[in-house]
């Protein structure tokens, strides 16, 4: 199976910066750490990301890579379309398209969407059913304003770069069984980017980019749920090369209630009924999220019973109408009695009162015949 392209897997064009590697390796590994991510398919995305931040941290292994590709003399992990039988060449895509007059990888210098964001913001279950306004903070990289984003120090200019002469790229002769060739690749010398800083910007260091906190006004809809996430669209990393900036995605974790549970759109609960309650029917007070109701107990109301308040639940994120607030009632055993009320129940039973109706002598019989082999 043929290797994703390593600046692809990071996230990052071909002309980032140590500092934007790392970064991005960085936001990966904590996406996809097998120990935080269980999903299928993350720990293989982990091992995917920190083996291309191995060879792009690396200024040896990056500009080597960005001539061989993976099939270079060091393997970068093997396979591929037989490196040593095409004389290092990255695939079949790389000889089609020196033959045919196309690059073997994008312009470096195009301009390129900024990287996306991520916001994980902690609500209550309150906050999550009825959503809410609210001030994040995030660090994200700015324009440098000291050098306005040249990486130049105030008064120079970057130099146009005397190895590929501006273009960003360098042209590699390599022998193939096909004869002698010339494929493109990036400039390492400076990184893509055509130019060369000598006097670098003190504030930024050369990056152009300073990491500065932000503060964004979120919106969080009514009804999300534990584990969704909101694009805020344009608040991500600004882009490359004058291209538009990435976004931020929100991800909500909701806090769990002491009293309610909440599956989608509907909202589940426990209340507690007394046997008296529940043999004689009663009117009780229910809390919900908005606010108590009455509810009829209907005489021989049996524990486990479930009723439902229609409209009583949690509003669907997307629009489709409002959940139900379902009820299970739980029949208390008293576990302190007085002499009275002792007495009272011996006289209940001796008079029958205890004796099963027919639905549930039924149900005896069938545990009876269970014990007799029946």
């Amino acid at each position: 199976m043929s290797k994703r392209d390593y600046y692809e897997v990071l996230g990052v064009t071909e002309n980032a910066s140590q500092d934007e590697i790392k970064k991005a390796y960085r936001r990966l590994s904590k996406q996809y750490h097998p120990d935080i991510n269980k999903e299928p398919g993350a720990e293989e995305k982990f091992k995917e990301a920190t083996e291309a931040y191995e060879v792009l941290s690396d200024e040896q292994k990056r500009a080597q890579y960005d001539q061989f590709g993976h099939d270079g003399p060091q393997g970068f992990g093997g396979g591929g379309f037989g490196g040593s039988d095409f004389g290092g060449f990255s695939g079949f895509e790389d000889i089609f398209s020196t033959f045919f007059g196309g690059g073997g990888r994008r312009d470096p210098n195009a301009p390129r969407q900024g990287a996306d964001l991520q916001y994980t913001m902690t609500l209550s279950f309150e906050e999550a059913v009825f959503g809410k306004e609210t001030t994040i903070e995030i660090p994200r990289e700015e324009t440098c304003e000291t050098c306005d984003g040249s990486g130049a120090k105030p008064g120079t200019t970057p130099e146009t770069c005397s190895h590929c002469h501006g273009s960003g790229q360098l042209n590699v002769e390599q022998n193939t069984p096909f004869g002698r060739i010339v494929n493109r690749r990036v400039c390492h010398h400076c990184q893509g980017t055509g130019k060369l800083i000598k006097e670098k910007c003190r504030t930024c260091g050369g990056d152009g980019k300073v990491t500065k906190r932000k503060k964004i006004n979120v919106k969080i809809p009514k009804g999300v749920d534990d584990g969704q996430q909101m694009r805020v669209s344009g608040q991500g990393e600004p882009g490359v090369n004058g291209g538009p900036p990435g976004d931020l995605y929100v991800v909500f974790h909701v806090r769990s209630h002491e009293f309610f549970e909440r599956d989608g759109d509907d909202i589940y609960c426990e209340m507690p009924i007394t046997f008296a309650q529940a043999a004689l029917g009663d009117e009780i007070e229910v809390p919900t999220l908005h606010g108590k109701v009455k509810l009829k107990i209907p005489a021989g109301t049996q524990t486990g019973t479930q009723f439902r308040l229609r409209g009583k639940g949690v509003s669907n994120v997307r629009g489709y109408g409002v959940g139900d607030q379902h009820i299970h009632v739980k029949i208390i055993t008293p576990t302190k009695l007085t002499d009275q009320q002792k007495q009272l129940l011996r006289d209940f039973s001796d008079i029958g009162g205890d004796v099963p109706d027919e639905h549930h002598e039924s149900f005896f019989d069938k545990v009876k015949r269970a014990f007799k082999g029946d």
